[in-house]
């Protein structure tokens, strides 16, 4: 039996990817083991997001070769789509599968073993199907991300993802409830919907056959034994009131809504071909708070985009204290060849967008604390996900629904025992609200 090892970077997608990767290898009598010295094959499913990202995809794939120089070292995803050419020249790595390939994983093995033949990379532009992967179970998680989409069309001017995931591609509604209703079977409460640009899903259907997001969710949201939906990063411009109110009308929604911003400045947006304006991510963030009475609105912001001045740095930082997030993440801008924002002029110095990114953080730190406070001594559910010792003393930690880090004293449960993945309603008055 050959042993076989997974490692995951990257985006959520990617780790529904890896799972569904693993369960293949399972299923098809290899044996899964950590990703150490000892395996005979080692796929790592890479990412592109940023420079960092190509290079920590470089470094993997070099240390599985390293590990076992007699294995056969797996390059998947996004950098492989992005940096397929070098890749094949490069000795360490004997496979290169693009987007849109892995479910031919055990088939390109069976072959490279066999010395038939290497895989080839596909052009994703040219691909319009959806990649039909599955999943029946998740490693070491108490919540089940379900990929629904895949491929962006928005061409942001600083992004390689459009180019490395190809055209928008929905997975049909009915492949999606039958995965996630094996899943409930087998006792998972808390599904999180992701794709590339998930706001897009359903819009490639045919005309008579198109699905909109909202609707997929109206269908998830009747099947027994699931008890959370969290969707995972929203485009500001699906946030309408027919949208939040249907939402709110939902009990399982999680209100825990990730809005990608990017920029709270409308000149540095217009240059990152964003499709919408300050004022519009505002209404929207106006919107989810009319239906839900404390969402957590979580977002993405660059600093230092090419030809971001103080003025409009300053400008940022004021949106963002106006719409006061539960949590910010917040990134330095990277270049990236073959985007037209690695040839704009005025590209700023690392030395500025470390300061830039350092206030912005000590920002999202303060903001962070002040959203927390507010469930002090009010009754949350919570998602039990691990045990863990904190200041000599043990907790359950888990996620309340508008995903607030808890850790709820061991004591507390000598009657009720303690069920990883399983959903309980506690006070917080003896609880710690943790940083996620």
């Amino acid at each position: 039996m050959k042993k076989a090892a997974l490692h995951n970077l990257g985006c959520k997608v990617n780790a529904y990817e890896t799972e569904a990767m693993e369960q293949m290898l399972e299923q098809a009598g290899y044996e899964i083991v950590p990703f150490a010295p000892g395996a005979d094959v080692y796929v790592i499913n890479t990412c592109s997001v940023t420079n960092i990202a190509d290079r920590k995809s470089r470094q993997m794939l070099h240390k599985a070769k390293k590990m076992n120089p007699d294995a056969a070292v797996v390059a998947v995803g996004c950098y492989v789509q992005a940096a397929g050419k070098e890749l094949i020249k490069d000795e360490a790595i004997d496979l290169v599968i693009g987007n849109d390939r892995k479910n031919e994983l055990i088939h390109i093995l069976e072959e490279h073993f066999s010395a038939q033949k290497d895989a080839d990379i596909i052009e994703i532009g040219n691909s319009r199907e959806y990649e039909e992967l599955h999943i029946d179970k998740i490693s070491d998680h108490t919540r089940a991300f379900i990929k629904v989409q895949d491929g962006c069309n928005q061409f942001c001017s600083y992004c390689i993802i459009p180019y490395t995931r190809g055209r928008v591609r929905s997975r049909r509604p009915e492949s999606v409830e039958s995965e996630i209703r094996g899943l409930a079977h087998k006792g998972y409460e808390e599904i999180v919907l992701t794709g590339i640009h998930l706001s897009s899903y359903g819009t490639d259907f045919p005309k008579e056959e198109q699905v909109s997001l909202l609707q997929l969710i109206q269908q998830l949201h009747n099947i027994e034994g699931i008890k959370r939906i969290r969707l995972g990063s929203l485009e500001p411009r699906i946030v309408t009131e027919e949208f939040a109110r249907a939402l709110s009308d939902m009990e399982k929604i999680c209100p825990h809504f990730h809005l990608s911003l990017q920029s709270g400045c409308d000149s540095v947006l217009k240059r990152m071909n964003r499709r919408y304006t300050t004022e519009e991510y505002l209404e929207g963030c106006r919107i989810l708070r009319k239906y839900f009475s404390h969402p957590a609105i979580t977002t993405d912001v660059i600093v230092g985009f090419p030809g971001e001045t103080e003025e409009e740095f300053e400008t940022t930082k004021r949106f963002l204290e106006t719409v006061h997030f539960y949590e910010m993440h917040v990134f330095k801008y990277s270049r990236r060849k073959g985007t037209r924002a690695d040839q704009m002029e005025g590209q700023v110095a690392e030395s500025v967008k470390a300061a830039r990114s350092d206030k912005l953080l000590k920002l999202e730190k303060k903001m962070s604390e002040e959203f927390r406070k507010d469930y002090i001594g009010r009754e949350l559910e919570i998602l039990l996900e691990e045990e863990k010792e904190l200041d000599n003393r043990k907790y359950f930690v888990g996620h309340t629904k508008e995903y607030v880090k808890a850790a709820i004293p061991k004591e507390q449960f000598k009657t009720r025992g303690f069920v990883k993945g399983k959903a309980v309603k506690m006070i917080t008055d003896d609880i710690l609200l943790l940083e996620v």
